[in-house]
């Protein structure tokens, strides 16, 4: 698999990712609005599973095609394609971080 295949393969995990965590971010910071107040036991089992159901669909995007990689043989295309995928969600990082700081 070439270098830049690689590249790109992590840019669209990463990319899911940071869709994923501003979707879940949106619906959070509207929540209340959405599904109203919640003042029983309710709101923390949601949020709970919604944490576990995060770390999931995340987990999945980040580790999915290196693991599938790693088990077809390819382990340094799969080392490699978590390592970018690494880089290209620390890039989206500080560019939120700046983002935030700076506006």
């Amino acid at each position: 698999m070439t270098k830049l295949k690689l590249v790109w393969q992590s840019a669209i995990s990463a990319v899911g990712v940071l869709a994923y965590i501003m979707l879940v971010a949106w619906i959070m910071n509207n929540g209340e609005r959405l599904f109203g107040e919640m003042d029983n036991y309710i709101g923390p089992v949601v949020f709970l599973m919604l944490f576990v159901f995060s770390a999931t669909v995340t987990g999945l995007l980040v580790l999915g095609r290196p693991v599938y990689l790693l088990l077809s043989g390819q382990k340094n295309e799969a080392v490699k394609l978590f390592f970018y995928t690494l880089l290209w969600m620390l890039i989206f990082v500080l560019t939120v971080f700046n983002i935030a700081v700076f506006v």
